[in-house]
This record gives structure tokens, sequence and C-alpha cells, in this order.
């Protein structure tokens, strides 16, 4: 069963490797990773801006390397990409 995961050291470990947050300026989001809690086994990682697919796939490989389980998803119905990050 995974462990316990709480999004902002999923956040912390991608701030850590030189990612930036994105944040919601002026009514729209600024490129970069955001976290959102899931449960409280997982995480979701989405990137707001431009170069989706190739941010993903960064991030997946820096979470790898800190011995993060991530699993590739996109919301139902066509709706954004996004990685799936537990504890095992």
């Amino acid at each position: 069963m995974a462990r316990r995961i709480r999004h902002v050291d999923v956040g912390q470990a991608l701030e850590e490797a030189g990612h930036s947050a994105s944040e919601f300026i002026d009514g729209d989001w600024d490129p970069g990773y955001r976290t959102a809690q899931s449960g409280p086994r997982r995480v979701h990682v989405f990137h707001d801006g431009p170069g989706e697919a190739d941010h993903l796939t960064l991030y997946t490989a820096v979470l790898r390397a800190l011995d993060y389980a991530v699993v590739p998803e996109q919301q139902d119905h066509g709706g954004r990409r996004r990685l799936a990050v537990t504890r095992p």
C-alpha cells in the first residue's frame, strides 16, 4: 500500500530541482508546475503554460529519481494531462 504523501513535499522537490511553481496572476496562470492533493496517498502534478508534455516528462524524471512512483494520466473527456504521484 502506498504511503501518505503531501502536495507541498512534491512541490518542494520540484522547486529544489530548479522548476518554478505557477501562479494565478491577473486572471491567468503564470507558467510552471502546480500540485494538488488527491487524497492522503496521491498528489497530482500539472503544468500550466506552453510545453505541457515536455515539462511533465521533466517532472517525471525528477520525481522518479527521488523514489516517487509517477503515472501519467489525462482527465476525463479529453481534459488536461497530469501526473499521479505516490510514495510506494
